[in-house]
């Protein structure tokens, strides 16, 4: 599918979309073509390309040496010259060979899937923890694509002094200085994850619940989060609009605060560099009391994206960094309502919420369904609060639910009912009292 490049003052790089598909990938329950070729197409968007022409490819079988047919290369290369086109998008992971082949073909820059989802994160990124992922997730990638790419790399250096022999060769000294890199990161991010821990540790004894908002990248989460704090995260209409977890407080209809935590997108496929690059920002999922599962309801693929982010979680649990529990305190969040006619459209089910993050239409469901979550998981428990403990009654009245009082001269007996961790958080700012 061509068009015609955009005519501006500063022109922008053209590009190409291309999507190799095997045909027995593509059956009934996973990912369409289409819709996984409009995401390749509004990822290179989002960082400046300017889409001149988008494709699939059928494979019968990936070629070693180009991944594509013979065919499908040279009716490419006729395109790309004839477009004067400078970067080719492949959606897929390309092997460094590939990758290098490709670029001799077509005479112009290739970036398979993985590269792509890695420019895009090294252009959002705005904290210093943001940063630092994303070096190390780039730097690791490239080493995996030393060997092939970088021909010139093969030379020689010589020997010093009377040693001799033929000396360290340009790779070997390109590797060493990225490993030495990659480790000096993996330092740097461990001080961050520390660093965060200690956060953490803090908010237990402020202290509130932690709501986490999670999703498919452009699924609305930012909108939502903006929409409930008022808070002016940066949400625009785009793939990884939020890189970094913003935090703030919130308050239910209750009364009750809670911690909102917005997160950065989820989606199918992400570089193995990049999950383990940024499982410090995973972290804030896994401290997360309750997780929002926001998904965008009017997105024809709502359905695998829903499966995409699933299966994150599902991994993280099996990593051990989320417990198994995740799902029993998780809430669906079917968003952009109003692009199907209004919240009243979408049907309700157990455990979902419908609303429009852009217009606030559902959005006090959304604030009683928290509301009603935390009553359900709160327990009650009976406690004698000393009359000189006046910070830990009014704590109580904060956080929690006073169901009964009987006040004594010395004692005030308090039955109340409590969130599961509200109540160890009670317990460690409290340990003098005894809690039945």
């Amino acid at each position: 599918m061509r068009r015609k490049p955009q005519e501006t003052a500063r022109k922008p790089t053209l590009a190409a979309v291309v999507l190799p598909a095997e045909k027995q990938a593509f059956t009934e329950g996973v990912r369409a073509a289409e819709a996984r070729l409009e995401e390749a197409v509004g990822l290179a968007a989002s960082i400046g390309l300017d889409i001149v022409y988008q494709t699939i490819y059928p494979l019968r079988a990936k070629r070693p040496a180009t991944l594509l047919g013979v065919g499908q290369l040279e009716e490419l290369t006729d395109i790309v010259r004839a477009d004067s086109i400078g970067v080719v998008v492949v959606d897929a992971r390309l092997s460094p060979a590939q990758q290098r082949n490709l670029e001799k073909a077509l005479d112009c820059k290739v970036v398979d899937r993985t590269g792509l989802i890695l420019d895009i994160f090294g252009a959002r990124a705005a904290t210093r923890e943001g940063v630092l992922q994303v070096e190390l997730a780039h730097l690791e990638y490239q080493r995996s694509r030393l060997v092939r790419l970088w021909t010139h790399l093969e030379r020689q250096r010589g020997g010093f002094g009377f040693l001799g022999g033929p000396g360290e060769t340009q790779i070997e000294a390109d590797r060493r200085m990225l490993d030495e890199r990659i480790v000096k990161l993996r330092k740097e991010l461990e001080q961050v994850r520390r660093t965060r821990g200690l956060h953490r540790h803090a908010r237990r004894k402020v202290p509130f619940p932690v709501v986490a908002l999670v999703g498919y990248t452009n699924a609305g989460k930012s909108t939502l989060f903006n929409k409930i704090t008022g808070a002016g995260v940066h949400a625009q209409d785009q793939l990884f609009a939020t890189l970094d977890p913003t935090m703030r407080n919130l308050t239910l209809p209750s009364g009750r605060r809670v911690i909102l935590s917005d997160t950065v997108g989820f989606i199918s496929e992400l570089p193995t560099e990049l999950i383990a690059a940024f499982r410090a920002t995973l972290e804030e999922v896994a401290e997360a009391d309750i997780i929002l599962h926001v998904r965008d309801s009017a997105h024809p693929d709502t359905g695998a994206q829903k499966d995409d982010v699933l299966s994150v979680l599902g991994d993280m649990a099996k990593d051990g960094m989320l417990d198994d529990a995740w799902p029993e305190r998780t809430i669906e969040v079917l968003n952009k309502a109003d692009l199907l006619g209004g919240v009243g459209a979408i049907p309700k089910r157990e455990g979902t919420v419908a609303l429009s993050a852009l217009t606030g239409e559902g959005l006090p469901d959304l604030m009683e369904a928290l509301d009603r979550f935390m009553t359900r998981s709160m327990k009650a428990f009976e406690v004698e609060v000393p009359v000189i403990e006046g910070a830990a009654l009014a704590w109580l009245y904060q956080h929690g639910e006073v169901l009964e009082r009987l006040d004594g001269d010395e004692t005030i007996t308090v039955k109340a009912r409590l969130f599961p961790a509200d109540r160890e958080r009670f317990i460690r700012q409290f340990p003098q009292l005894d809690v039945r």
